[in-house]
């Protein structure tokens, strides 16, 4: 699943090549892993003043892993193995790095 706000057009259209978008911005569907990063990839890359979570699979104690990509409030962190939300206190604005991931 990947869900994503204010994202370029042409990436909308890459993504929905891939994965059915049941509603705006919300892209899902079951692909494989080279697919679903090669995707991802594409995301993080031309995310320009959008944002992306990416929720897939994995084998950890919840069942998925999470990865974000742009300009947001919300940061995800490991906390002893489990991934958790963390609200910046500042504002959306906030110029910290374009993309992260914390993979398993």
């Amino acid at each position: 699943m990947i869900s994503t706000t204010a994202i370029p057009d042409h990436v909308g259209g890459a993504l929905s090549r891939w994965l059915i978008e049941p509603c705006p911005g919300l892209f899902v569907g079951t692909v494989s892993a080279r697919v679903r990063d090669e995707l991802w990839s594409i995301v993080s890359a031309s995310i320009g003043d959008g944002l992306a979570v990416l929720i897939h699979p994995a084998d950890t104690e919840q069942g998925f892993a999470m990865r974000t990509a742009g300009r947001r409030r919300r940061h995800v962190i490991d906390f002893d193995g489990l991934q958790l939300i963390k609200f910046a206190a500042t504002g959306p604005d906030d110029t910290s790095e374009t993309a992260s991931a914390i993979v398993n």
